[in-house]
């Protein structure tokens, strides 16, 4: 077993040599698959850098690249905005904090720049990435969509299609903040947390009703990555629960503020309700 590297020795900054570019090249096609199409060259990694895009490496005292994240930047209605395309972390540095260290640098990086808010997906299903994504960074998310980038080539997405949460993260601490306060709140409120589960039968059942709960649950699996590969028909037919149950939600007027895990059924709970959240409009200074 590989031994975990020391936190304190890891140092995050821009990808710069051809040996760190070709590196995060190879890192890629190692989290992604041999055959994953959608590589982001060296070319790219190393101009989009010119132009305000974020191409950064943690890198280990020896100089080897542990991880990578890598977004672009451009405008969104006249307000400058980021879009994080990918993050990697290799198996020996994970559970260190490594990929929030690689988010933090991207935040700081984008805010100096200008920019209030950077966006990227997370699949709905991947129960890590949503406590990460909504109670560790304070995201707020923005839309659900179906099959955003098709049917991939890469073994992580398990041949399925790709639906997406696509998230919004502020740049400004006091935003986040207040998005993780709301995050905290709708996790810890016992309504909340025994709010109706959003199911086919239950959506059938309030049909027409004019008075709906304050708040509603998504329910998903603990490990749905090792479902894509061992059981894709089960997999498959979460994508569509949770697709049915989004959506229906959506329409009727929640929004996502929270995740938390129910020991009691050993699954996934993102909380739904129909409170504002605080989120960033782009009147930053």
């Amino acid at each position: 077993m590989v031994a975990s590297p020391d936190p304190a020795s890891i140092e995050i900054r821009p990808l710069a040599t051809q040996a760190e570019l070709h590196a995060c090249v190879e890192l890629q096609r190692q989290t992604w698959g041999e055959e994953f199409s959608d590589v982001v060259p060296v070319s790219i990694l190393k101009v989009s850098q010119r132009v305000g895009g974020v191409a950064a490496g943690a890198f280990d005292g020896d100089g080897s690249l542990l991880g990578f994240v890598y977004g672009l930047t451009g405008v969104e209605k006249g307000r400058i905005v980021h879009w994080s395309d990918m993050l990697a972390v290799r198996p020996e540095a994970r559970n260190i904090g490594l990929g929030l260290r690689l988010k933090e640098y991207q935040r700081r990086t984008v805010r100096e720049l200008g920019g209030d808010t950077i966006y990227w997906t997370f699949d709905p299903l991947v129960a890590r990435n949503a406590h990460l994504n909504l109670n560790k960074l304070g995201v707020h998310v923005a839309e659900y969509v179906v099959d955003m980038y098709g049917t991939t080539d890469s073994p992580l997405h398990g041949g399925m299609p790709t639906d997406r949460f696509v998230v919004a993260w502020p740049t400004y601490d006091d935003e986040i903040d207040a998005h993780l306060v709301e995050a905290r709140r709708v996790t810890e409120s016992e309504d909340c947390r025994q709010s109706p589960i959003v199911t086919e039968e239950w959506i059938e059942s309030t049909a027409g009703a004019s008075i709906l709960p304050h708040c509603v649950r998504v329910e998903i699996p603990l490990d749905a990555e090792s479902m894509f590969a061992a059981a894709p028909a089960d997999a498959l037919a979460w994508r569509i629960r949770v697709r049915r149950a989004t959506q229906w939600a959506v329409a009727a007027g929640y929004g996502v503020h929270g995740f938390f895990t129910d020991t009691e059924s050993k699954r996934g709970q993102y909380v739904l309700t129909k409170r504002a959240r605080p989120h960033s409009n782009g009147t930053r200074p």
